[in-house]
């Protein structure tokens, strides 16, 4: 089956580390596209119908784009999304990923990603045949999955901000 993989979240959430874990547990995944070739691969990838995951902070229409498309060519659309109740915690994430040699993202980026975080997820979440919310407060804690239109929690774990998401999607 041909799968179009989303790992969305703020930046500083744990996209990359989440796609390392996937990647192990997972053969589905296909090819992780890297963020500076993406609208070429992708192009490139659908037209050749093989599978291929994305790692993205679902700020722009692209990834809506893409998942609306591929839906359409008989892709089965998945999101993993990985989250953090405040954007404090992205940022000092960023910081701690700095000091060790990698790369920043600027403060207000950040923080405009997330608070528009739910309302890119909801943007794409009608092209998804499925999708799993983790937490990333200590670790990669499921805590939801939105199947047939409905988000549903899992386990007795409850974040902060899976009250936010619930209540975004309600009111859509």
């Amino acid at each position: 089956m041909r799968t179009y993989t989303i790992i969305g979240g703020v930046n500083g959430t744990g996209k990359s580390s989440f796609t390392g874990v996937l990647k192990e547990c997972c053969t589905d995944v296909g090819t992780l596209i890297d963020t500076d070739e993406k609208a070429a691969v992708i192009n490139d990838f659908i037209r050749k119908g093989v599978s291929f995951t994305q790692e993205t902070t679902l700020s722009g229409r692209k990834t809506e784009l893409t998942a609306k498309q591929v839906k359409e060519l008989g892709y089965h659309v998945r999101l993993f999304y990985v989250a953090l109740d405040t954007a404090a915690e992205s940022l000092a994430r960023i910081q701690n990923r700095v000091r060790r040699g990698g790369h920043d993202i600027p403060e207000n980026d950040v923080e405009r990603r997330f608070a528009g975080r739910w309302e890119a997820v909801a943007k794409v979440l009608p092209y998804c045949d499925e999708a799993e919310f983790y937490d990333n407060d200590n670790g990669f804690v499921k805590v939801a999955e939105y199947r047939n239109g409905e988000l549903r929690t899992v386990g007795s774990y409850r974040p902060h901000w899976l009250a936010e998401l619930q209540t975004y999607l309600e009111k859509q």
